[in-house]
């Protein structure tokens, strides 16, 4: 049997970086700068919490980056992310959940809080992003879903 040749598929960052500033913003949702600042913030933070050792990631911090920025602008399910960056669901969801509480931590990549809005007196128009979606519930009633009879046992 012959071997297959298996093409080695470019990842997203280095895909990513070939872009222009302006299409970088467009995809990714921040700017190159941000990006490295972000990507330089959890650097470190990933240096601090296995400076005594561990397991190499299987993704790079800035596609970890870019995994929890496509989750958060783009709405994708962890199953989505798991086929795009083929890693486990419960990866993906581990990768997102550590890049943000690490940002937030941080503190350099906060946006203003209500109040701050509230008391800017420069701001005239805030607009906010919101979608609602209806969920399926069962309908209260009277009647039980699965009629049992009452058994006379004494």
């Amino acid at each position: 049997m012959e071997k297959q040749q298996v093409k080695e598929v470019e990842n997203k960052y280095d895909k990513s970086k070939k872009l222009s500033d302006e299409n970088f913003k467009r995809l990714i949702g921040v700017k190159k700068k941000t990006f490295e600042a972000m990507a330089a913030e959890l650097r470190t933070a990933y240096k601090e919490k296995h400076k005594h050792g561990g397991r190499n990631p299987k993704l790079t911090i800035e596609n970890q980056l870019m995994l929890a920025l496509e989750y958060w602008r783009q709405y994708l399910t962890f199953a989505e992310l798991d086929f795009n960056y083929e890693v486990s669901e419960s990866a993906a969801h581990a990768i997102t959940v550590w890049v943000e509480n690490t940002l937030i931590k941080c503190g350099r990549f906060s946006l203003p809080g209500k109040k701050a809005l509230l008391e800017d007196s420069e701001l005239k128009i805030v607009l906010l992003d919101v979608m609602e979606s209806p969920v399926e519930r069962p309908q209260k009633n009277k009647k039980p879903t699965i009629p049992v009879k009452r058994k006379s046992t004494q």
